[in-house]
């Protein structure tokens, strides 16, 4: 390991390998394609990051002007999620402080322009998701000519995102002579076809023996039977908790992640919500604000489930049961990461029942029939810590949490989104993007101006008032009507002229 790398790693503090790291560091290091499999929570960043940054040629090394392209991307690193892309950047930033690498972080929801000006003026690493990849690549502005190391990360989840098209296409692109590493917790069969496919004999790694579980150890793991009705109040409790410290709630829909953080946004609890309805700037700015404890409770769809490491996660509470074992594996893997302890909690529906003993059947977990619950049932209490007497509101003296309002919104420039039009963020609770508040009152005063000149437009055209007459005389005693001109001998009068001659006729004889 270059001595640049190892001093960066220890500013961090990071001085004992993980057994991914163990094992896969040897082998990387000398430029060998590798298979990473092992338990999320488990350091699998860094088993690639490091191999990728030592053969990556900085510049402030003596041989960067020996390079081809000087400034083209020499590391690839493809990610299924936005969350994910900015972690991983994140931790190779910190992993090359000591060097000047350039990591970029390319994904969708963001402005193009930045990130084109960055790789115009040349950048070492590029970490990013499949589509804006793909985008960059169409429009000539990313060149894969000179990559030679590829990293596949959360290749399940890629798989099962359906975009193993993208990462064709992307692979396609990138030369043959390179070092590919795949790394996942899972490894269904359609990983190991692409792996076969796009490596050069691979070694399989798989960080523990097949007689352990894949669950971590140090996660405790509690479900029970609850009914809809009462999840929130139980939900609230558990938030409740002693010892509890940042917590995430994983929810199915976009409107039932919303649903939840604007329930425990009312019951007094600092909460920010991660889901495909807000734009990215909202999105980001519930990260920032869960990483950095101004909330401490983050509701989110399973957008959030892969591969987020936040530091003091000690409770998971899937809302509703997952669809399978390896989103329930995932959405877990967010607390008892690096060693550390947690707590997962599962709520499963009556109707969810058959759905959750497929999951422990497939785990071998002991929660086959989960115990009944409502939130005042003792044992609730008993076994999560949870101090009695508590109520579903969170006490005024407890509310210490800046919120989500103290966190800013960046200006991303988010595309997809037609001028003046609002970022797709909730109210307040689940915060403003006040960096486009000025471009959405005036699209507003905009709208109100049109609205106003259609309705002087309409006023304008208004038909005139009908007048009753009889017999051409008005009703209302004004004027007499004009008289109708009768037709020259030799013309057809109309039918209107024929219905009014009808009608003075009928009005005579009457007379």
């Amino acid at each position: 390991m270059l001595p640049a790398i190892a001093d960066a790693l220890d500013k961090l503090g990071i001085a004992e390998a993980f057994p991914i790291q163990e094992m896969a560091l040897p082998l990387a290091l000398t430029g060998t394609d590798v298979i990473g499999q092992a338990r999320t929570g488990t350091g699998k960043t860094l088993a690639y990051g490091i191999p990728l940054l030592q053969r990556i040629v900085a510049p402030d090394d003596r041989n960067y002007a020996d390079l081809v392209e000087v400034g083209r991307p020499q590391a690839l690193v493809v990610v299924p999620t936005r969350e994910l892309a900015v972690q991983v950047a994140g931790d190779l930033r910190a992993a090359a402080s000591v060097r000047r690498v350039r990591v970029l972080t390319v994904y969708g929801g963001r402005a193009y322009e930045p990130q084109v000006a960055a790789l115009r003026t040349g950048v070492d690493v590029v970490v990013g998701t499949p589509g804006r990849l793909l985008d960059l690549r169409q429009q000539g502005e990313l060149d894969l000519s000179h990559v030679k190391v590829l990293v596949l990360d959360e290749a399940d989840e890629m798989l099962d995102l359906g975009f193993l098209p993208d990462i064709e296409r992307i692979v396609e692109r990138i030369p043959e002579l390179r070092q590919t590493m795949l790394f996942s917790a899972t490894m269904p069969g359609q990983v190991v076809a692409l792996a076969r496919r796009y490596m050069r004999h691979p070694v399989n790694l798989r960080a523990e023996s097949p007689e352990e579980t894949a669950t971590v150890p140090t996660t405790a793991q509690f479900v029970y039977r609850v009914h809809s009705l009462d999840k929130e109040e139980i939900l609230a409790r558990l938030l409740q908790a002693e010892g509890r410290g940042l917590a995430m709630v994983f929810c199915r829909t976009k409107r039932s992640a919303q649903r939840v953080a604007d329930g425990l946004a009312d019951r007094g609890f600092a909460v920010a919500a991660v889901h495909g309805d807000l734009g990215q700037g909202a999105r980001e700015q519930a990260m920032r604000a869960f990483h950095g404890g101004k909330v401490d409770v983050l509701v989110a769809t399973d957008v959030a489930a892969r591969g987020i490491d936040v530091e003091g996660v000690t409770h998971v509470v899937n809302y509703v049961c997952p669809e399978d074992d390896k989103v329930y594996l995932h959405r877990i893997g967010r607390t008892g990461r690096a060693g550390a302890s947690g707590i997962a909690v599962t709520f499963v529906d009556w109707d969810d029942l058959a759905r959750w003993q497929g999951i422990n059947t497939a785990l071998g977990l002991p929660y086959a029939e989960p115990a009944e619950t409502y939130s005042t049932s003792e044992h609730l209490y008993v076994e999560l810590g949870i101090p009695h007497g508590v109520t579903g509101t969170l006490p005024r003296g407890q509310r210490t949490r800046a919120g989500l309002a103290a966190e800013e919104v960046e200006d991303i420039g988010e595309t997809g989104r037609r001028s003046g039009q609002r970022p797709q963020a909730r109210d307040g609770r689940a915060g403003r993007d006040r960096s486009s508040r000025g471009a959405a009152g005036g699209g507003e005063a905009a709208h109100r101006g049109r609205d106003a000149d259609a309705a002087r437009e309409s006023e304008g055209r208004r038909r005139p008032r009908r007048r009753r007459t009889r017999g051409g005389v008005p009703l209302d005693g004004g004027p007499a009507a004009p008289a109708v001109a009768t037709p020259v001998s030799g013309e057809e009068p109309t039918a209107s002229a024929r219905r009014r001659r009808r009608r003075r006729r009928s009005t005579s004889s009457d007379s």
